[in-house]
């Protein structure tokens, strides 16, 4: 994989507003990744807010000419366009926008689609909860009602909520839901702290983000909303994605085990974390080789080495059980983009 930065790959055009709000408030940039959106991305542009300074719209290697149509018939002078000479995802089209705006001073940095499924008019209650200094990072949740689930695809809707699910484990934010949502704000000063270069370029972009603010215990929160299903044809193919994802999500688990539990810190649950998977092991194959042997041998296995067995994985589960119980209650609550303010300044 390519790590260098895909801003390299990238040309700006367009008009360069001030940054700052006129009446002092934070500024706020809006990403648009642009990727076989023609037919959408110009009403999602006329619908975002007047709030928002600036509007970066990056053309993916887009073979619909993207860039070159919100150039010509967009008349917006907050929106400048990126252009990558060839696809390279979602996740790299966020990078290149993400590092523009950072470079153009934006407080607050918000991802919509250029699909039309991501409400624009929502922008300011994504960003609120980031000034008012209530989290660093919120995303959009669907799950949040059963109304707003209204028109989503059944196997999205599955797979979506088994994503969520693995999301938790491997991200430690056991109160957040809908983990590959799109619809995203992040402050600037938490931004800079993450490896933007290490983010995954593609559709597990949302979820690997979610990832790394765990690593630095940034505080994330649910906004909720509905998403919009007309006529449109993602690109996401959720069943050819999901084992990759769960591979991903149980690489990013341990990662983030390790660090968090061996490296930066050390409790009473890292002892739990290893020996609990060891005891259940232990416990399993042991159990596992004596039934063999006793089904081969027709001798029934004795009472110690049931318990021997049984045991081990008794007690390994229960560790197993009280590690995650104290990771759900280790989830980050103090927001940290303050800190990191005065730590820059």
């Amino acid at each position: 994989m390519n790590d260098q930065p895909t801003a390299q790959s990238a040309s700006v055009s367009g008009a360069q507003p001030e940054a700052a709000a006129a009446d002092g408030a934070p500024a706020v940039a809006v990403v648009i990744p642009c990727y076989r959106v023609t037919d959408k991305v110009l009403d999602v542009i006329g619908d975002v807010p007047p709030e928002v300074a600036r509007i970066y719209c990056v053309d993916d290697g887009c073979p619909d000419g993207s860039g070159k149509l919100i150039e010509e018939q967009c008349d917006d002078d907050r929106v400048s366009v990126l252009r990558h000479a060839r696809n390279q995802g979602v996740g790299a089209a966020m990078v290149t926008g993400y590092r523009q705006a950072l470079a153009d001073d934006a407080q607050v940095v918000v991802k919509v689609d250029g699909d039309g499924q991501m409400d624009p008019t929502l922008i300011n209650r994504f960003v609120a909860p980031i000034t008012a200094g209530e989290a660093d990072y919120t995303k959009g949740n669907r799950f949040f009602s059963p109304g707003s689930l209204a028109g989503m695809p059944p196997v999205r809707l599955f797979g979506n909520a088994a994503l969520s699910f693995l999301s938790k484990f491997s991200t430690g934010y056991w109160t957040t839901f809908d983990p590959n949502n799109g619809y995203t704000a992040i402050h600037a000063s938490v931004l800079r702290a993450l490896p933007l270069e290490r983010l995954a370029k593609g559709y597990f972009f949302e979820a690997d983000m979610l990832f790394r603010l765990s690593t630095v215990r940034a505080v994330v929160q649910d906004i909720p909303m509905r998403s919009v299903y007309r006529d449109e044809t993602s690109d996401l193919r959720v069943l050819r994605e999901i084992l990759p994802f769960m591979w991903r999500h149980t690489v990013n688990f341990c990662k983030r085990i390790v660090y968090s539990y061996f490296l930066r810190d050390f409790h009473l649950a890292s002892i739990e974390w290893l020996i609990g998977p060891a005891l259940l092991l232990f416990g399993v194959l042991f159990g596992a080789n004596e039934w063999l042997e006793s089904a081969r041998s027709g001798v029934p296995a004795t009472a110690g080495q049931v318990m021997i067995s049984a045991l081990p994985v008794i007690i390994g589960i229960q560790m197993l059980l009280s590690a995650i119980n104290f990771d759900i209650q280790n989830v980050p609550r103090r927001p940290i983009h303050d800190d990191l303010d005065r730590i820059v300044t």
